[in-house]
């Protein structure tokens, strides 16, 4: 689970101001081309949103602008891998997993290639552009393929971490992260291991699994509940697949009661993963913070948020629950 945070270290998870997690993956991503010659990327005419502009200019000679065909993107991405390459193909995560199911089915899973779906703007926190690209089943439609590796890190710099990760580890892998400006708290010396979840604040009463943006606002629930007398462990999973059943077994065990919370439908996603750790090793109470089985629509990211219950007093709510469900 990584090593284990005391409570005077949870001090240093504090915001140092909001950065966007793509902003990250476009400055890992030309790290990494500097790093590793056989690292090119592909892109659907979406290079500037998805911060691949710093590679672009760079290594041109590495970069390849598909236009709006996403099939085509991962169907280049699969041979690419098949003469050496490090394919890093980005487009929005609508476009990136529901367009190109087929494709990342049969030509990368199957074939089991060395491609990288590197895909932004997942989530309600697309914010205006509405239900159509606002996919919320993208962690399901992605953990569900064999050979796939589901990486959602919950920042700035540990997608920074993570892109520099899934490029290292062979093979297929579907990086998550979104558009918005959001906390930026995690630090380097945390680290990043693909299926190794990190412990960011100690807890004996109940456990906060979280990803992607929920993480901070488990934090934030934490804090809260600290002040009242409630031990709150938050873990930051930021793997889905493959899951750390370790680190979940570990929490069930010792706290009791979970509570998972992440930006995506409550079907499929995070919340399941865990309950499908727990049903098989040890049951106990799970509440989900979650989408519930509905489509966003347009609006800003913080209305939606609090539209479809995902904001820290919604954590908090379900952590009340499940201690009553444990009591």
């Amino acid at each position: 689970m990584g090593e284990k945070i005391t409570i005077e270290q949870t001090a240093k998870y504090t915001s140092r101001g909001n950065k966007a997690t793509r902003t990250g993956f476009g400055e890992a991503l030309l790290e990494a081309g500097r790093e590793n010659p056989s690292v090119v990327a592909l892109c659907a005419d979406l290079t500037g949103s998805l911060n691949m502009h710093l590679f672009r200019k760079e290594f041109p000679e590495r970069f390849i602008q598909t236009g709006i065909a996403e099939a085509n993107m991962i169907s280049m991405a699969a041979g690419l891998a098949t003469i050496g390459k490090i394919p890093v193909a980005s487009s929005f995560a609508v476009f990136a997993t529901g367009r190109v199911f087929d494709q990342i089915r049969q030509s990368v899973c199957y074939s089991n290639l060395n491609v990288k779906i590197c895909a932004s703007h997942a989530g309600l926190t697309l914010g205006e552009d509405g239900a159509t690209h606002q996919i919320l089943e993208d962690i399901g439609l992605m953990r569900s393929l064999p050979r796939m590796t589901v990486v959602v890190p919950c920042d700035y710099s540990e997608t920074k971490r993570a892109t520099k990760a899934i490029i290292e580890h062979e093979g297929p892998v579907y990086l998550r992260f979104g558009r918005p400006n959001v906390p930026d708290f995690t630090a380097d010396e945390d680290g990043f291991e693909i299926g190794k979840s990190i412990e960011l604040h100690p807890g004996k009463d109940v456990t906060v699994i979280a990803c992607g943006i929920m993480v901070w606002k488990a934090l934030e629930a934490a804090r809260i509940l600290e002040k009242e007398g409630v031990s709150v462990r938050v873990i930051n999973m930021h793997t889905i697949k493959p899951i750390d059943t370790l680190a979940i077994v570990r929490a069930a065990n010792d706290t009791g009661a979970i509570v998972t919370a992440e930006e995506h439908q409550m079907y499929t996603g995070l919340g399941e993963a865990v309950a499908n750790v727990c049903a098989r090793n040890i049951p106990v109470p799970i509440e989900m913070v979650a989408v519930e089985d509905t489509f966003g629509e347009s609006g800003k990211p913080d209305d939606l948020l609090r539209k479809y219950k995902l904001t820290t007093e919604d954590i908090l709510e379900k952590i009340y629950l499940v201690l009553r469900r444990k009591d």
